[in-house]
């Protein structure tokens, strides 16, 4: 795959043992679209079906090619990454691997603000996915002539995992090539996201498979450039909070100046984001109750 979209629809082979299928899902917060992988010779693991799409399972199935499909794993359960996996799962008989359902993997902070509904978001939560079969963190997926570890990633996601494969790593929505993972409270949680940088980071990854974009060649610069982009977006939050009390919406103003304005609720939703990490880190806080409106003020 190169930094052209392929077509939606073809296998693509990336690598031995590794091929892509691109589901027919563009937009602005999907890219191209969703990254199918088909890892495997004989028998296949499947790294997140996709969107429910008449059109991609046919093209799932006609890059199967007959061939035993053992796991369909999902990175996280948002619209664009699982609601394919029932569907595949009743054509080839494979159980669905996951963390957990929407609303595992969650942290005790976002638990609670998910419970107060102050927080807004759920975009894009596929709130009907249960998994057959919970991966924890640490666990060794066995496939025959590939084996992978999944490592809990939480923080643009709550149930979020990645998979290691030797050197390789599938990252899901939590390390991209083309542009930062959106992380929105309570199903985002910036803390926790900086927590699985840095857990990515100890492992032996030279390269990633992103679920959306082209390959990252270089994936721990990649990596450091996302935790140095998400320290800046700090900086900038914390600057703007010295002139006085401001709401998220104020901040997103001050600080997205050159952003499409269809992308600007996304980016009030990553201030939303890092504010609540400043909350919990002593840096800020909120003027009454944490919510999506509140302002915030320097502590």
């Amino acid at each position: 795959m190169s930094n052209e979209p392929p077509k939606a629809g073809v296998s693509v082979q990336l690598e031995d043992g590794l091929s892509c299928v691109l589901a027919p899902n563009p937009s602005p917060m999907t890219h191209w679209g969703t990254n199918t992988y088909l890892l495997g010779t004989d028998t296949l693991a499947v790294i997140d079906p996709g969107p429910l799409d008449d059109d991609h399972l046919d093209a799932l199935i006609a890059a199967i090619a007959g061939r035993t499909v053992s796991h369909i794993l999902i990175t996280h359960s948002h619209l664009d990454h699982s609601p394919l996996a029932r569907a595949l799962s009743d054509a080839t008989s494979a159980p669905i691997l996951a963390f957990g359902d929407s609303s595992a993997g969650r942290s005790d902070v976002m638990k609670t603000l998910a419970a107060s509904g102050e927080m807004g978001g759920g975009e894009g939560v596929d709130h009907d996915f249960k998994p057959d079969v919970l991966v924890t963190s640490g666990e060794v997926i066995d496939g025959g002539d590939w084996h992978l570890t999944a490592l809990h990633t939480p923080g643009h996601f709550g149930n979020h995992l990645s998979f290691l494969w030797g050197n390789a790593a599938f990252t899901g929505d939590h390390m991209m090539g083309w542009a930062s993972s959106l992380v929105s409270p309570p199903d985002g949680d910036l803390t926790d996201f900086m927590a699985s940088c840095a857990a990515l980071a100890k492992t032996a990854m030279t390269r990633a498979y992103s679920a959306h974009g082209a390959p990252i060649q270089d994936a721990q610069s990649r990596l450091a450039d996302l935790v140095a982009h998400r320290l800046g977006r700090e900086a900038e939050i914390l600057a703007a909070l010295s002139f006085g009390a401001a709401t998220p919406a104020d901040l997103t103003a001050r600080i997205y100046h050159d952003t499409p304005k269809p992308l600007l609720p996304m980016a009030q939703r990553n201030v939303l984001a890092h504010l609540v990490d400043l909350t919990q880190r002593k840096k800020a806080a909120p003027v009454g109750p944490l919510s999506a409106t509140a302002q915030f003020v320097l502590t």
